[in-house]
């Protein structure tokens, strides 16, 4: 699959958007369909910075969508790295990162469900904990604090666990 046809689904595209940012992207969109090119080659060929492109790069290395040769100059010594885009990696990528934010989530739920919430007006939300050995008042300001319900929180956390447990084929 080339990388038109992958940047062409807007979720896939997103995420490389959040992976790459725009130049990035811009940078998949016009990398050669064959062969391997040093970072010099990319940038001039793409007209993205090349800095940008290092990054770019570099952060889908990261996530195994790209991988380089190294070789080197036997007369200077310079190190020179040959780079190839591997989008066949993505849905693994994508499965690895969709599992660490589902354990992101459970740990979150997992607060939510073992702690009671109040609420500060003015500087926000704070665990029964904080609170009860400061006869109910906010640790930061010292105003009252009122009970917080977290139940729609709650709801809200369990229904997007399922629904990623569900992709991941985890049910």
């Amino acid at each position: 699959m080339q990388a038109g046809e992958i940047l062409g689904d807007e979720s896939i595209r997103s995420y490389l958007h959040r992976l790459i940012g725009d130049q990035g992207i811009e940078l998949l969109e016009k990398f050669p369909e064959e062969g391997e090119y040093s970072d010099e080659e990319l940038a001039e060929k793409t007209g993205i910075n090349l800095n940008s492109v290092r990054h770019s790069l570099y952060a889908l290395y990261e996530k195994r969508l790209a991988e380089y040769r190294r070789i080197k100059n036997t007369e200077t010594g310079w190190l020179t790295y040959l780079w190839k885009i591997r989008l066949e990696n993505l849905h693994s990528a994508l499965q690895e990162d969709m599992a660490m934010f589902l354990e992101k989530l459970e740990a979150r739920e997992r607060f939510e469900e073992e702690n009671d919430f109040y609420r500060c007006r003015t500087c926000g939300v704070v665990t029964f904990n904080e609170v009860v050995g400061i006869d109910f008042v906010c640790p930061s300001c010292s105003q009252p604090v009122e009970h917080f319900d977290n139940e729609i929180l709650l709801h809200a956390l369990k229904q997007r666990i399922a629904d990623i447990r569900a992709c991941l084929g985890h049910e």
